[in-house]
């Protein structure tokens, strides 16, 4: 029988098949991310960040708490002051979709029934957010990011 011996022609082989499988992953991995990225929250995170602390406390001081459920095909988004009591916006804009990709985002027309916000909306299985802008009858703005409870 024959022996065979390992050459610098195998060991260059291997080292450039190991990590040519590498980085054929990572630029794989890489171009998954950014094909999913949902895109930027603020154009200019510095300029955002000037304000922060003053919208922060404008919009605790509304003292509003905000749930969502999903029932039926009918999304439920409720506003209430920090008495319990259903609160009406000005303003109300919200789009729901998943947190990671946009590909299933909607914007729902929802309609004040008195104690929530309601609009039909099927949703499929697993994860869904609701992100929101509202605006107070005073011109505060309120946003957040509402995780969406399936009942």
């Amino acid at each position: 029988m024959t022996e065979r011996k390992i050459t610098g022609k195998h060991v260059l082989f291997g080292f450039t098949a190991a990590f040519g499988i590498i980085i054929a992953v990572n630029l794989l991995l890489a171009y998954s991310a950014i094909k999913t990225f949902p895109g930027l929250e603020v154009a200019n995170s510095y300029v955002a960040s000037q304000t922060f602390n003053e919208r922060k406390a404008a919009q605790e001081s509304l003292g509003w708490t905000v749930e969502a459920h999903h029932h039926d095909g009918r999304l439920t988004l409720s506003i209430t002051d920090d008495t319990g009591q259903p609160v009406a916006v000005k303003m109300l804009d919200a789009t729901v979709g998943r947190a990671t990709h946009v590909a299933d985002d909607v914007a729902p027309d929802f309609q004040f029934d008195g104690s929530a916000y309601v609009a039909d909306v099927p949703l499929g299985d697993g994860n869904w957010n609701i992100r929101m802008t509202a605006i107070a009858f005073d011109g505060t703005e309120f946003q957040q990011r509402v995780v969406l409870i399936k009942d």
